[in-house]
């Protein structure tokens, strides 16, 4: 089974990842996985960290001659702004400069206090460097590795922003994104499938940045392509739409997942449930919608699986909140560290990864097979036998 580890801080020298359980023969080309750690970078909104990084995988371990081995996979993405922090974040015992930018004024919003209480920590950087969303570049390069494997199995994923403050895509046509539309999305930087928000949602983002505030939002994460029978019913813990919430969940920021059409409360059960149809030709059952969003009964249904997560505002803000210090237990305005306004483009590019990753665990579990040729054969099986049904 897939699994990984991360390892490293925020302004440390790289960011270390070991990704365990890949199956061999699965092609792997580094600059298809740069793509995804430059889509993350980008977005209008975001702050100055993203001017001095230039995120590339270097990877160690697990891939030969472009193809994975079926052993551990091992990368780094190596932090350039390492440089200008190297006293400050050294790993060796009482470097010279270890005082400098200590924090003891936590910042509402972030883990920064009750971090500091719960591993008893004097300073907060020891939390805020790790809490940092820094870590998710980790993740964008683990899914962009996934995504190579779900490819050749004929799954698409892919993202685009639904909301920013109160700037909404209409539901007429977020009914009608389809993956044909990734190059449109790609090509505007609020990454929004209408065009014509883009310039709305860059407005509300500079207002922001006027009023020295941050503003928040909604992406949409599909799977375009995926098998039916991929989770299940029998046990809470099997439940596909639980454990992709929860990898939704996960992503900083993300304060409510939605699967499909999950929070329209206001049609009748006749209004909301997908009538189900059967395709003659291609031998196959469909569904008229999709409000369910791909999942019933905690299992994929066959249809484009669809989950939204809901983003708060970034809380470092340049006008701080107030805040006590953690040590003198004064009143002071909350400590400013650099920082976003918008970063619903990007985290959309996360939602990618972590669905990416719930999804080959959920086939791995379905299909096994030690080798891609393995899990396709079984794959492409398992279709041609639900059409004798």
């Amino acid at each position: 089974m897939l699994r990984f580890l991360t390892s490293g801080e925020s302004h440390g020298k790289a960011l270390v990842t070991v990704i365990e359980g890949f199956p061999a023969n699965v092609p792997v080309e580094p600059a298809e996985i740069n793509r995804d750690l430059k889509r993350r970078m980008g977005g209008y909104g975001r702050g100055g960290r993203m001017k001095i990084e230039s995120d590339e995988i270097e990877i160690f371990g697990g891939v030969r001659h472009g193809r994975t081995l079926g052993s551990p996979i091992a990368f780094a993405i190596h932090n350039r702004d390492w440089a200008n922090w190297t006293e400050i974040m050294s790993p060796e015992p009482n470097p010279t400069g270890a005082d400098k930018r200590q924090i003891t004024r936590p910042r509402p919003g972030h883990a920064d206090l009750a971090g500091a209480l719960k591993y008893r920590f004097d300073d907060m950087r020891n939390v805020l460097e790790r809490s940092s969303a820094r870590e998710t570049a980790s993740r964008v390069a683990v899914g962009a590795f996934c995504k190579t494997l779900l490819s050749p199995l004929g799954i698409t994923v892919y993202s685009h922003t639904v909301a920013v403050k109160d700037i909404r895509i209409s539901d007429n046509q977020l009914g009608q994104v389809s993956a044909k539309m990734i190059d449109a999305i790609e090509s505007n930087e609020m990454r929004c499938a209408d065009p014509e928000l883009n310039e709305a949602m860059k407005q509300a983002v500079d207002q922001a940045i006027e009023r020295g505030e941050t503003i928040g939002g909604t992406f949409e994460v599909r799977a375009a392509g995926v098998p039916v029978g991929l989770g299940s019913y029998v046990h809470w813990d099997r439940r596909l739409d639980g454990r992709v919430a929860q990898a939704i969940m996960s992503i900083n920021a993300v304060k409510a997942v939605e699967v499909g059409s999950g929070l329209e409360l206001d049609p009748y059960g006749s209004e909301y449930h997908d009538e189900i149809l059967y395709d003659g030709a291609a031998r196959e059952f469909r569904r008229r919608t999709n409000h369910a969003g791909g999942i019933e009964g905690g299992m994929t249904n066959g249809e484009e699986l669809i989950v939204r997560g809901v983003l708060k505002p970034i809380p470092t803000l340049r006008r701080p909140l107030m805040s006590v210090d953690m040590r003198t237990k004064e009143p002071f305005r909350a400590q400013y560290e650099r920082s976003d306004t918008c970063v619903v483009p990007a985290a959309g590019v996360i939602g990618e990864a972590m669905l990416a990753i719930v999804l080959v665990q959920a086939i791995q579990e379905k299909f096994g097979g030690d080798t891609l040729e393995e899990m396709s054969a079984n794959v492409n099986h398992f279709k041609e036998s639900t059409k004798q049904l």
